[in-house]
């Protein structure tokens, strides 16, 4: 078994927790945008859903690798790209999609480099 493959393994529990750590904290900030800085139901969701992603991620270090799992919270930036795209109708770049490939090629590297 390569080390890619067993760190991925040993680590499978916390990598879970802290993609979906990076999926509701990056639905927060949409939310916080959506509030359009007023104090109201949107605003309250995105605290709501920051603090949910912030236990998640506490969570899952008890599951991995610090060294492995705290630089995939750079996956926010790829969930952030397309709840922006889809659901804010903002517009996608060639740059924002190089960017995105490389975050995601990065984030698979590191979780799977913990020896």
């Amino acid at each position: 078994m390569s080390n890619f493959t067993k760190s991925l393994k040993e680590n499978r529990i916390g990598i879970l927790f802290m993609v979906l750590a990076s999926l509701q904290t990056a639905l927060g900030q949409m939310f916080w945008k959506m509030s359009d800085g007023g104090i109201n139901f949107f605003l309250i969701i995105g605290f709501f859903l920051y603090f949910l992603g912030a236990v998640m991620m506490i969570v899952s270090f008890r599951f991995g690798s610090l060294s492995v799992l705290h630089p995939l919270l750079s996956i926010g930036y790829v969930f952030a790209l397309f709840f922006g795209s889809i659901i804010l109708q903002e517009t996608i770049t060639e740059s924002n999609l190089i960017g995105t490939f490389l975050i995601i090629v990065g984030a698979a590297l590191i979780g799977g480099g913990d020896n």
